[in-house]
């Protein structure tokens, strides 16, 4: 194929999977592309909240172990570089009693416990987990890449067939369902308000009894406000009425919310699918298909366990 280079790899998309497994192939020494439709700071991964939290999602015990591997690094990388973007953050997830938690997670997490009557009005548990300020981690995550030798390039990919290497992965996300095409792809719409932190250090993460979810991220740009989780729905327009329900919300469990100067609205189409797509596919011209792509809400938790384990199959 005119333009192929016979050592080269090529990743399709430029969210968290596709940069995190193009990071961790150009540090093994491969040459690798990345070709994304979207700039790095333009893609649903830069919407996200972005707490690490194994989510549960299929297949389940290839889900902990990616979601494991990935906190570990989360760890190092807080611990070691500020500009990641990548902080260790206290914080409630609420309707959650202790005894519920998987004891796989309870173990690797040893600051999990239940929270005291006045940390929470209702039943919840208390961690110390990773919160990741995307529009940082991004970007550094692609000087990371290029410093490792790696090029990123703006490019619309129609075929994968066009694509002139003899590895492509697949990390497209939602466009999956057209490239593959793969209709078990569908979008899980969420959306977000952005307000000036009032003083609120720790993240929460609650539910009503309507099921209606509520959330706060501290993050440097401002205090992140969710969310929704619409099913199968496209727009990416903020819906002002949605909006308002969130910071009434999340105003609900912190009333100084209520009186917060807006920054800023986002929305972003979650890429789910029944299970995870992470394997390896034949082309009909010889050349090699890794599929790394249906993350859903999980992407960032399981971004280097998963990174991982697809360079294990373009490399096998």
């Amino acid at each position: 194929m005119a333009g192929e280079r016979g050592d080269e790899i090529v990743v399709v998309g430029g969210g968290v999977v596709g940069l995190t497994t193009a990071v961790v192939l150009a540090e093994r020494g491969r040459r690798v592309r990345v070709w994304t439709r979207d700039s790095v700071e333009a893609t649903t991964s830069a919407v996200a909240g972005a707490l690490w939290w194994p989510y549960r999602i299929e297949p389940v015990a290839s889900a902990r172990a990616w979601a494991l591997r990935s906190l570990e690094v989360y760890r190092e990388l807080a611990a070691r570089s500020g500009r990641s973007g990548v902080r260790m953050v206290e914080g409630v997830l609420g309707e959650t009693r202790l005894d519920e938690v998987d004891a796989w997670l309870a173990g690797r997490v040893p600051e999990l416990r239940a929270t005291s009557a006045g940390e929470y009005p209702g039943t919840g548990v208390r961690a110390r987990l990773p919160l990741i300020d995307m529009p940082a981690h991004l970007p550094w995550l692609r000087e990371r890449f290029v410093a490792a030798g790696g090029v990123v390039e703006e490019r619309t990919v129609s075929s994968f067939a066009g694509v002139g290497a003899p590895v492509v992965i697949n990390c497209t996300g939602l466009a999956a369902r057209e490239l593959v095409p793969d209709e078990s792809v569908t979008p899980v719409r969420g959306q977000l308000v952005v307000v000036e932190n009032p003083g609120i250090d720790t993240w929460l993460v609650s539910s009503d009894a309507a099921g209606e979810h509520a959330y706060m991220f501290p993050q440097p740009g401002g205090l992140v406000l969710g969310g929704t989780a619409e099913e199968d729905a496209w727009s990416l327009e903020p819906d002002p009425a949605t909006a308002e329900a969130i910071v009434r919300r999340c105003a609900a469990l912190r009333p100084e919310i209520a009186g917060a100067r807006v920054l800023a609205h986002r929305v972003g189409l979650r890429p789910t699918r029944p299970a995870v797509r992470l394997d390896r596919e034949p082309l009909p011209d010889g050349r090699m298909l890794v599929h790394n792509y249906g993350h859903g809400g999980a992407g960032v938790t399981v971004a280097w366990g998963c990174a991982e384990e697809a360079a294990g199959l373009a490399l096998a």
